[in-house]
């Protein structure tokens, strides 16, 4: 696995903007990337990679009443590192709270959400794959369509989750489809590494789009600087790069 080191405020939003490639990329209906016979499983390494990733899918999944299966790898209690506010006890309970704040904010009812966690340490994932491989196998079915970070996203733990549920669908053989998430922060508007040949967007209207910037600010814990000193775990720029009308797959 690579790791790109997240120094700075990375590609700005406005060079996304004007990629020529990102403006090729096709678009794709919901109901033809999950079809009704079809449950979307969505792995988030993290909680609120979910709602990052795929807050506009799981709303659309949602409206066109699609079964869901939603897989939170770690409780995310490593995001804030050597924090005595943040410290791992205290984010092993918020953020998972703050996933299901943010999924209520989509319109979700989490009651009705199939929500597994796998209690895998946050950034130790890599070092777990072949218990990952084995836990996915035991939920994820043929025909499911499952959504995954990208094998080549830039942190480690997206990319274990990544490799895991790959090799995972195509053991079973089910569909699994790859989100960039940190690839927004490194990547250059006409990277050769962004596999765009497989690159599809599904749009977000203004509605959905406002549904899920209201969903990320429930992620407090990640957006404002630690009580205790530190700059907030996600910038600005990192959000504005998340929070697009559109949402990428790699298929």
């Amino acid at each position: 696995m690579r790791a790109h080191l997240i120094h700075g405020d990375g590609t700005p939003l406005q060079a996304w903007n004007a990629s020529q490639h990102l403006s090729l990329v096709p678009t794709i209906r919901c109901e033809r990337l999950v079809p009704p016979e079809a449950r979307a499983v969505i792995v988030a390494p993290h909680p609120g990679d979910e709602v990052l990733g795929c807050g506009g899918l799981l709303q659309l999944l949602f409206q066109l009443h699609r079964q869901v299966l939603l897989i939170s790898v770690t409780d995310g209690s490593a995001s804030h590192p050597g924090s005595r506010y943040w410290t791992a006890h205290r984010l092993g309970i918020v953020r998972p709270q703050e996933s299901a704040e943010a999924l209520h904010r989509l319109g979700i009812p989490v009651a009705e959400l199939k929500w597994l966690r796998g209690g895998f340490p946050d950034t130790g994932v890599g070092r777990h794959l072949g218990e990952l491989k084995r836990f996915l196998a035991t939920y994820l079915q043929p025909s499911d369509v499952v959504f995954t970070p990208w094998r080549e996203d830039g942190h480690d733990d997206h990319e274990a989750v990544g490799l895991a549920a790959l090799e995972v669908g195509s053991e079973i053989g089910a569909l699994v489809h790859e989100v960039p998430i940190r690839a927004w922060h490194w990547a250059s508007p006409e990277d050769p590494r962004i596999p765009w040949e497989r690159a599809r967007k599904v749009e977000l209207d203004i509605w959905t789009l406002a549904r899920k910037r209201h969903a990320v600010q429930a992620f407090a814990s990640q957006l404002y600087a630690d009580p205790g000193g530190g700059p907030p775990a996600l910038g600005s720029a990192s959000l504005e790069r998340l929070q697009q009308p559109f949402e990428l797959f790699f298929l």
